[in-house]
């Protein structure tokens, strides 16, 4: 695929370029306008800042939330054109809407240098939508905006959208250097991983999970498995949960999956079982084969801490997606954090697969620097992971 280098070969002061970004960050429950993490909008602004130098016009878009292809105030976009101003140290022109007038207007009243962020690309049905025709229009529009496209929003590649898979067949187009560095560390945990290699799995579900456990399976020397999803395999052993999450119709595909791991599946041995799922509610470290009928399993224990330390410690290469338990809690953090801390101790190169694993990086304030790499997208890596072909990838290598 070609990339930014490409591009700026080709001279691009003066030229508007159209920037898939992924702005989709979150924001703070008790103040809605306040940006909680913005982690996703730091990650682009190395290709913001390289083409906004160059002298192009830049214009940005990106999805927010799932508003349903109409505007909708709550996923408005205004809140982070403001913050990305600011972490550019300059304004941000912020369009009204996608394609309509007002981004029609601010697009030709671009100047050199100059950063536009259009209104959310969802607020348009043709984003989203899953007839060609529809979303194909939409693409004409969004393409008639720029002359060059470039792709820096690894966490949508996986979506054929509008603006990741159609306008790409309409422009010159390029993968920014955030895709670029996603696809190139991906591709070494998954053709090349130095061992051992660890794959450190959490999150609700197993169903979630079940491909990539698949697909990882045959490549890893251990398999940690802790959140929600882990009381799954503990009731496939034979262990009450308790009120803990339960994907009852997993139990067997959970079994089979042990039995097939023959000992490279880690389940915890401890978990902090609650009275309720609540900060406040009564709660306490109990053995895993004993969680009270009452109770609920919200974290990983101390001594799962310390078991799956000790994999992790002798891995080459480490993978993790999902948190240990509901870190977003005080109480029942300290079982992400204990592993997320082992993981930036090891001796060799780890990837933190995005999503809420990046969230629990930021959220309990452990240094960024102690991991290889932290990816921008959760489900695009584990697709990735899974062997899928990302309709993004596919658009920018055609």
């Amino acid at each position: 695929m070609k990339t930014l280098d490409d591009l700026l070969g080709e001279g691009v002061s003066g030229r508007r370029v159209l920037v898939r970004a992924d702005l989709n960050v979150p924001f703070d429950k008790a103040d809605p306008s306040r940006i909680s993490d913005d982690g996703r909008i730091r990650a682009v602004l190395p290709t913001l800042i390289t083409l906004r130098d160059a002298g192009a016009r830049v214009i940005v878009c990106s999805h927010l939330g799932r508003p349903k292809g109409a505007p909708d105030p709550k996923y408005t976009l205004a809140p982070v054109a403001t913050r990305l101003g600011e972490l550019l140290g300059n304004p941000v022109v912020f369009a009204e809407d996608t394609v309509g007038p007002s981004a029609k207007a601010a697009a030709d009243a671009l100047l050199d240098g100059q950063v536009l962020l259009l209104e959310n690309l969802r607020f348009n049905a043709g984003e989203t939508s899953k007839d060609d025709a529809e979303r194909g229009a939409f693409a004409d529009e969004l393409a008639g905006l720029a002359e060059f496209y470039v792709d820096d929003a690894f966490g949508a590649v996986h979506r054929k959208h509008a603006s990741v898979y159609d306008v790409a067949a309409r422009l010159p187009h390029y993968a920014g250097g955030l895709v670029l560095t996603e696809v190139e560390v991906l591709r070494k945990v998954t053709e090349t991983p130095e061992q051992p290699y660890v794959v450190v799995l959490g999150g609700s579900k197993v169903s979630d999970k079940l491909a990539v456990i698949q697909a990882l399976l045959p490549k890893v020397d251990k398999l940690l498995v802790g959140g929600g999803m882990c009381f799954t395999f503990l009731k496939a052993q034979g262990h009450e949960v308790g009120k803990s999450l339960l994907e009852a119709e997993m139990i067997d595909t959970c079994a089979d999956l042990l039995a097939q791991a023959q000992g490279r599946i880690v389940l915890p041995v401890d978990v902090v079982a609650a009275t309720a799922f609540d900060a406040n509610a009564e709660h306490d470290v109990v053995s895993a084969d004993a969680i009270p009928a009452d109770r609920l399993g919200l974290d990983i224990g101390p001594a799962s801490v310390a078991l799956f330390a000790e994999a992790i410690g002798s891995a080459k290469t480490v993978f993790w997606n999902g948190p240990m338990g509901v870190f977003e809690l005080a109480p029942f953090a300290a079982g992400t954090r204990g592993v997320a801390e082992a993981i930036t101790k090891i001796d060799g190169f780890s990837v933190v697969g995005g999503g809420d694993s990046a969230a629990a990086v930021r959220t309990l304030g452990i240094d960024e620097s102690g991991f290889g790499h932290i990816s921008t997208g959760g489900g695009a890596s584990l697709e990735y992971l899974e062997g899928k072909s990302l309709p993004g990838v596919s658009a920018l290598e055609s």
